[in-house]
């Protein structure tokens, strides 16, 4: 909880892989808030008041997945709606010409957007969700100490550098209007 709000603050392709990383760790533990306390909440030796909230909020995370049927697999609406908004800036740096760095990051990203897409099939989603199921599965991997091959990492560079791009564009966007907001 901690955590997914500084990421939310700072970087929002960190935050939502951490989001996705919570749902499989709720999973994990088989929806049961006893074992996320014990295997997860406790680890982070907080204060009551820290400690409560996080309880708090893996148990509502915990009742949201299953309301919206995401028990087994898929991700909370929440975590839906931030992808949605990364692929309405997405559309909107495409178009507009005055952002040709991020069309660049773009296009050096395509082929590699396409190749993963074919591989995925009936179960091919957007773009950016693409990418971030690649960076997603890709850090899996990596913290399951799994080698990869030299092209996989070279996908996963070019997606990631993508990827930060878009993040650092996003921040603007959300400094931008909170600059309106407070005047």
């Amino acid at each position: 909880m901690f955590i997914a709000s500084e990421k939310r603050k700072q970087n929002i392709a960190e935050y939502l892989l951490y989001m996705w990383q919570i749902e499989d760790i709720i999973r994990a533990n088989n929806l049961d808030l006893d074992k996320l306390e014990e295997n997860v909440i406790s680890k982070f030796n907080l204060e009551p008041d820290a400690h409560k909230q996080m309880h708090e909020w893996y148990e509502s995370l915990i009742d949201m997945m299953r309301r919206e049927g995401v028990v087994e697999h898929g991700h909370l609406q929440i975590n839906k709606n931030t992808l949605s908004q990364l692929v309405d800036l997405h559309q909107e740096l495409l178009k507009d010409p005055k952002y040709s760095d991020y069309s660049a990051e773009f296009y050096k990203t395509l082929p590699f957007i396409v190749e993963l897409r074919a591989k995925a099939a009936e179960n091919a989603v957007g773009e950016i969700e693409t990418c971030f199921t690649a960076l997603y599965g890709y850090l899996m991997l990596r913290l399951a100490g799994k080698e990869t091959n030299p092209e996989t990492d070279k996908a996963m560079k070019q997606i990631s550098r993508f990827v930060a791009l878009l993040a650092h564009y996003f921040k603007l966007k959300q400094e931008e209007e909170e600059k309106v907001i407070n005047g």
